[in-house]
Order: structure tokens, then C-alpha cells, then sequence
């Protein structure tokens, strides 16, 4: 998998300083494959379209799908749902086996599952069909069913074939006790020492905020971002006061956005400049942020960026539509990049503080230097983009992709 390579070789070359490298699950270091997750697109189990739809938006850039046995269906669909899951994969794998691109021919697949129990009868009854997962989502994840979690994934990857991927997991934190003032710092500083009993198997963090509002009876609208809910906002900042800190290395993804379609009056203003766009697409640049705003993308992107300064990268996406800008916003910039290489390559004792490149600010080598490796982890995964381009030449000028 290569991120964006929907574009020309002509167009990758005007967009990109330095394009994305390509990764898969099979080889890619953890690492990389922890910042690869991106948008992650959630498809529920029981959809009898999964695969056509997973192989059309192959070529309009998804990277990461999220096949969903949980909230995305009903609880007496469970037993429909397994066994729509098992044909997907057969149908996935057919096709896999007769691409020539052969194991980088699919995005990264994960599986949603309900409970410790439900992973362990879906591990053994998909048999060699595990090896096309990249792997599996925990849902209300804690202390209480953690262990049984990851000890289900560690024991696959124990005994895995040699060749075979490692199986990864990634908990959802979403539950009330980690919200909860009460018992936040308790339940968290748990399942942080937990994660650490299996770090080499935790590929992201992910932060469920729907169901933390859900607690409190809010729903964000599509003019605020989620980080103007100040009980959601508050939970989040311990999350990542907890779990961002370098010394962890664990990659947070960002909660869901739940609009791909604004049908109401805007109270607040647009948040999206109308420069960038003209200058990229001219007088179809106008349209095209009209149409952004139209279905709540201007609110999707401002998340994204509010993300990223809280050093949150990767978001759970519920529309196709919402692919390309999240992944666009992941792109490094020139300015980002040249000052991070210039702090990494000036770390050797010769200096404190110099002025940057672009000169228009300091950087400070000790204070900086862990943004700059983060920034230099991220550019391999997304990309550059030259000094004069910015995310919205990434974008597609015509309609949004619909499913």
C-alpha cells in the first residue's frame, strides 16, 4: 500500500518534495505501520457489499478499513454477521491471490469484535484467513477484559507460522470509568501498565469519544469540533497526557466525525480559507470549498488539524467522503520538514538554538528534537509537499465518493 497513489506520476511530482513510501503488514516495522493506520473507514459486517466497496475505494485512496461486529449491528445479527465477515475474506482473498501486487494489493484490514471470547472463536475459525488481517479492534476496552484481549493475540503470535504477519490490537478507550472524573487517572495509569505487558502487539490508542458523549446524553454538532464538549475535551487531554508521552510510543487515533452532510442553517462561521483553494483550482476552487462546507468538511478538517497540534494522528471515519481530506491533512509541509531535519542533524552538542530556513522562528534542538523525529516518522508515511503546496491539491475537484 502507498498512500495517495491515485495521482499521476506528473501530478505526484508537482505535489511532492519527497512522496510516501510504500508499506504493508507483512513487513512494514511497527512503527511505521502504527502511523500508516490514518483513516481508518468502519464498514458494518452484515453490508453484503464489503468487498466491492473495500476494492472500488482502493483506487480513490482508502488504506484502512475497520470490518465492524459491534455497535454497527443489531445484537441479533451477530451470527449473520461472522458469517458475512468469513465470505468477505474469501472473496478478498481470491482477489488477492490474483493480483500480481499480491499482499500489498488490499488496504490494512482490522476486525471490530464484541468481546475477549467472540476474538478467540473468529481467530480459529478463519484459520489461514487471519493472515490477511492486519488486526483487531477492542471495543470498551479495561482492565477487566484487556488481559483476555491481548493474551488471545499473543497466543496467535506465538504460535504463528514463521512467515505470517504479526497480529496486532488496537483498544478503543470509551468506557465510564475512564471518563468519569472519579476514576479516570486510576483506570487509565491500569491499562497503561497492562498495555505495557504487551506494547510489541499495541498498534494505535484509539479515543471513542461517541460513546463518552453518549454518558453525559451530548452530541457534538457539525460547527464545534470535539474538543468544545469540555467533559469530552478534559478526558481527552488526560488520555494524551497518559499515552502521548514519548517515552510510551504509542500512536493515539482520533475520535469519529459523524457528518458527511449538512441539511440545517449554520449558526457559525465557515473555517475553511477560501485562498488555498482559488489558489489551487482557480475559480472551480470556490465551488469546490462551497461544497466542503456544504457537507460539514470545513468542521472535519479544523478536528483533524486540533488533532494533530495535540499530537493525535489517525481518526475513525464513517463516510468515504471523509478519506481524502483527513489523509491530505497527514502530509507533511516543506516548512514542518526542513525544520526537522535541520533540528535532527544539528543534535550533535555544536548548538542550542538557530534560526530556522525559513527564518521566521527559533528552533531549539533539546525542546524540539522529539517533534522533529515525530514530524520526520509521519513524512515517510505521507509525504512532503513542496514549498508552495498545501493539502488541497490532494483533494478531488469532482463530487465526493459515495458508498
Amino acid at each position: 500500500m502507498r498512500y495517495f497513489d491515485y495521482l499521476t506520476k506528473e501530478q505526484e511530482i508537482a505535489l511532492f518534495y519527497n512522496p510516501p513510501i510504500s508499506f504493508n503488514h507483512n513487513t512494514t516495522s511497527k512503527d511505521l505501520l502504527a502511523h500508516a493506520v490514518g483513516a481508518a473507514l468502519y464498514m458494518p459486517a452484515t453490508r453484503a457489499s464489503v468487498p466491492e466497496d473495500i476494492l472500488k475505494l482502493k483506487s480513490a485512496g482508502l488504506v484502512t478499513v475497520i470490518i465492524d461486529l459491534e455497535d454497527a449491528i443489531g445484537d441479533n445479527e451477530v451470527d449473520y454477521a461472522e458469517e458475512s465477515l468469513i465470505q468477505h475474506l474469501i472473496f478478498l482473498a481470491a482477489y488477492e491471490e490474483n493480483e500480481p501486487s499480491g499482499s500489498d494489493s488490499l488496504p490494512l484490514l482490522f476486525i471490530r469484535v464484541r468481546n475477549p471470547e467472540q476474538l478467540r472463536q473468529l481467530i480459529f475459525r478463519l484459520g489461514s484467513l487471519v493472515t490477511m488481517l492486519t488486526g483487531f479492534v477492542f471495543p470498551k476496552f479495561s482492565v477487566d477484559n484487556g488481559i483476555q484481549y491481548f493474551e488471545a493475540i499473543a497466543d496467535y503470535n506465538r504460535t504463528r507460522n514463521y512467515s505470517d504477519p504479526v497480529l496486532y490490537g488496537m483498544p478503543i478507550l470509551e468506557s465510564a470509568p475512564i471518563i468519569y472524573r472519579e476514576s479516570r487517572v486510576d483506570s487509565l495509569l491500569s491499562i497503561r501498565n497492562l498495555l505495557g505487558n504487551y506494547r510489541e502487539y499495541v498498534l494505535n490508542v484509539r479515543i471513542g469519544a461517541t460513546d463518552f458523549s453518549s454518558l453525559f446524553g451530548l452530541r457534538r454538532s457539525p460547527d464545534i469540533s470535539i474538543y468544545d464538549l469540555t467533559p469530552i475535551r478534559d478526558c481527552i487531554s488526560d488520555i494524551i497526557n497518559i499515552f502521548g508521552r514519548v517515552e510510551e510510543g504509542y500512536v493515539i487515533s482520533g475520535p469519529v466525525w459523524e457528518y458527511f452532510a449538512n441539511k440545517g442553517h449554520r449558526v457559525l462561521r465557515p473555517q475553511l480559507r477560501q485562498t488555498p483553494f482559488e489558489d489551487t483550482y482557480g475559480k472551480n476552487g470556490r465551488d469546490m470549498r462551497n461544497s466542503y462546507i456544504s457537507s460539514s468538511m470545513d468542521g472535519l478538517i479544523r478536528e483533524v488539524i486540533l488533532d494533530k497540534e495535540n499530537g493525535i494522528l489517525g481518526k475513525t471515519i464513517i463516510h468515504p467522503s471523509h478519506l481524502r481530506p483527513v489523509q491530505a491533512m497527514y502530509t507533511v509541509m516543506h516548512e514542518e520538514y526542513v525544520d526537522a531535519c535541520s533540528i535532527v542533524e544539528s543534535n550533535d552538542g555544536s548548538l542550542g538554538v538557530f534560526k530556522s530556513q525559513y527564518s521566521n522562528k527559533m528552533n531549539e534542538i533539546k525542546p524540539h528534537l522529539n517533534w522533529a523525529k515525530r514530524i520526520l516518522l509521519r513524512s515517510q508515511i505521507y509525504g512532503v509537499l513542496h514549498e508552495q503546496q498545501h493539502f488541497v491539491g490532494l483533494l478531488p475537484e469532482n463530487e465526493f465518493t459515495h458508498v
